[in-house]
């Protein structure tokens, strides 16, 4: 490949992606996924579904900082916290992942904490929350990483005493997983789906969790492949697939701020975890033995102290459409979470609560941004940066975001099958 004079090398640049970088999913189980991805039959009250925090409409996130799950009404930023008994109890403590290109073969962790791996540590091919709980026969990381927000209290699961698998998420985790393959299989276009779609489910009473993730896999999988973007294009040898401001920006990248350094590869990400002392607010995914609100990121995961206030480098891939940014989408814009990366000390200082889009929820306003006045918190935080300050001219800062949009899809924002308009089970569609 031929590159204009005074942009990063060949050398330095990542391999294009290609369809071979990607698990070969199945089709008929890619759309079965999508129905079930979509329908409020895997939530214990039956009232949130994988698509209302991973929402096509906005670029498989939710457009929030913090999640609002099980009680909430809506999607997106006209997303509430609920009324009455059914008001969520805790907003969710991280930003919620995008989901482009998690069907990659190179993909090995998820998570911002980076709490599920590949592993043959409890014998089913995962380290995962379920431990030895997570049943055999799961095919992939990604369908490992679907059996879990179901059995989540505060994401799906709902709260003690209010549903039978509320419950048992509180008995053992994988006493969850039956009850709810029950419900979908029951349904009798469902069980009609899982029989033409896997070979192995004879009647809809051989259909089990597995399946359904598997299905839940295939639909991510495929749904939210990107690479064709105009850096694709680049890539591929056409140098006129980006403008000069991008070309510019791409420079930067691979040169002067030093973002490839994490987010390298093909995928724009190490799968690693580093500490950018992210401007900390609400519940934090918090221990057992934690006195306060506070996220300590993948040390949580390790318990190695070298760990604290890490966290998984995200894929840039269609970066442009899956705000707020960081892992607790401290970040409005893309912009702010640039500027934060080139002076991280000085952007936490800088920041403000009004930048956080969280829907209110007045009786959980005192622990938003508890954190905050922990003088030894926010000492710590301060203390564990893996970044340099790197200084650029507002113009250099213009020329990254231009950059950062020629990694946007030209088909991110017209999927293959995209949300349907009804589900099996006959209850409302996000």
């Amino acid at each position: 490949m031929s590159l204009s004079a005074g942009f990063a090398q060949a050398s330095e640049l990542p391999k294009p992606l290609t369809k071979d970088d990607f698990i070969a999913f199945d089709a008929k189980q890619a759309r079965l996924g999508q129905l079930l991805f979509y329908d409020k039959i895997l939530s214990g009250n039956r009232n949130i579904s994988c698509g209302t925090c991973h929402h096509h409409d906005l670029g498989g996130t939710d457009g929030l900082s913090l999640g609002i799950g099980e009680g909430g009404e809506g999607v997106g930023l006209k997303r509430t916290a609920g009324k009455g008994e059914n008001r969520i109890r805790k907003r969710i403590p991280r930003n919620a992942p995008a989901l482009w290109n998690l069907g990659a073969k190179q993909i090995n962790v998820l998570f911002h904490d980076g709490r599920l791996t590949k592993s043959d540590l409890y014998e089913n091919g995962f380290n995962s929350p379920a431990e030895e709980w997570l049943p055999k026969g799961l095919p992939n990381l990604l369908a490992a990483q679907a059996m879990l927000p179901m059995t989540a209290q505060f994401e799906m699961a709902g709260n003690p005493k209010e549903n039978q698998v509320a419950g048992a998420a509180h008995d053992r985790i994988d006493k969850v997983w039956p009850i709810l393959a029950k419900r979908v299989r029951t349904i009798p276009a469902y069980g009609e789906k899982f029989v033409d779609a896997f070979d192995r489910v004879n009647s809809p009473e051989d259909v089990t969790m597995v399946d359904i993730a598997e299905a839940l896999a295939a639909f991510i999988g495929t749904e939210w492949q990107s690479f064709d973007a105009p850096f694709d294009d680049y890539l591929a040898g056409n140098e006129n697939a980006l403008s000069m401001s991008q070309k510019r920006g791409l420079d930067l990248f691979f040169g002067k701020a030093n973002c490839s350094s994490c987010h390298s590869g093909a995928l724009l990400s190490d799968q690693k975890f580093h500490a950018l002392a992210l401007p900390p607010f609400g519940p934090g995914r918090t221990r057992l033995f934690d006195p306060t609100a506070r996220d300590v990121g993948r040390m949580g995961e390790s318990d190695d102290l070298e760990d604290a206030y890490r966290f998984r480098t995200p894929s840039l891939r269609n970066v442009t459409l899956t705000g707020p940014y960081g892992h607790n989408g401290a970040y409005p814009t893309l912009r702010g979470i640039v500027e934060h990366h080139l002076d991280p000390l000085t952007a936490l200082d800088n920041w403000t609560p009004d930048q956080a889009k969280l829907p209110a929820a007045p009786w959980l306003q005192k622990i938003d941004f508890l954190v905050q006045d922990d003088k030894r918190e926010m000492a710590r935080v301060r203390s564990r940066v893996d970044i340099e300050p790197v200084k650029l001219e507002r113009t250099e800062v213009d020329d990254l975001l231009a950059f950062l949009k020629a990694l946007e899809g030209k088909s991110a924002l017209k999927l293959p099958l995209g949300r349907p308009a009804a589900v099996p089970s006959g209850l409302s569609v996000d």
